[in-house]
């Protein structure tokens, strides 16, 4: 009796399958029931993206993202009762929050921002496909900002830094010894040299600020967080440069401190 023959493996088949894209899971708050239903079905239709609650302000938001435990928070700035920017803080230690709102106030943007929220699309200025990549990478921590939320960020970075800026003389103007020698503190402290007290880039970005004369005010809207966390920064700072008051830690961190040359001390 002859053997069936046997089906012919391809190559292939040899090899594992990728593994299918793991579904994002999604939690859209907006006040407006209809703006709901189109994204939940706008995003439904693509097969690793789940709508698993909706709310209709921030109350029903942060109900449904401490029941589902979702991967993206859509939510939305103008609610009833508890709107977007007072449940933002809340929401913030459950998932990611992307912003999605019609409300493109440059002090809305920058609130939401400093509240914690992972981006910003304002209504009529992304595609469905955008929308959909935003909510991806979103996931994977990449932040997403429309144009409008992007100008805004813009303007308060400007903002923040145009009291430091200097008054430069002219190009290819001659400079006399006496004017090199006044501004030779400016740069008298290298990278390198700054290396030896040991602070984290984000340390050295606030000691940059300090030393550019902003308040603390300043420097927590200039890199959206918080005036406590800016004075614990502070405090290290102060701690690994030896100094007790601002003025004593730029001058060691500009190298103009009569000790500077010789260490942290």
């Amino acid at each position: 009796m002859q053997n069936d023959p046997q089906p012919a493996v391809t190559p292939f088949a040899l090899f594992p399958t990728a593994p299918p894209n793991p579904v994002v899971r999604i939690v859209v708050a907006d006040d407006n029931p209809v703006v709901r239903a189109g994204l939940t079905a706008l995003l439904s239709g693509h097969e690793d993206i789940t709508v698993v609650a909706e709310a209709a302000d921030g109350r029903q938001a942060y109900d449904a993202a401490s029941r589902h435990r979702p991967d993206v928070i859509l939510l939305d700035v103008r609610m009833p009762g508890v709107d977007g920017l007072s449940v933002l803080p809340y929401l913030v230690p459950i998932a990611p929050v992307l912003m999605l709102t019609y409300s493109g106030e440059p002090e809305t943007v920058r609130e939401a921002l400093r509240g914690g929220a992972d981006g910003y699309l304002v209504h009529g200025e992304f595609t469905a496909d955008q929308l959909a990549t935003a909510v991806r990478d979103t996931v994977r921590g990449v932040t997403h900002l429309t144009p409008t939320a992007a100008t805004a960020v813009l303007h308060q970075l400007r903002d923040a830094n145009a009291h430091v800026k200097q008054p430069m003389p002219p190009p290819f103007s001659p400079t006399s010894p006496k004017v090199l020698s006044q501004l030779q503190p400016s740069v008298g402290q290298s990278s390198s040299d700054r290396s030896r007290f040991q602070l984290s880039a984000r340390e050295a970005e606030i000691m940059n600020l300090i030393a550019s004369g902003m308040t603390n005010q300043q420097i927590a809207a200039a890199c959206f967080i918080s005036e406590k966390t800016v004075k614990n920064h502070i405090n290290r700072i102060f701690a690994k440069l030896h100094s007790t008051s601002r003025a004593e830690a730029a001058a060691k961190w500009l190298g103009t401190a009569p000790s500077s040359g010789r260490g942290v001390g």
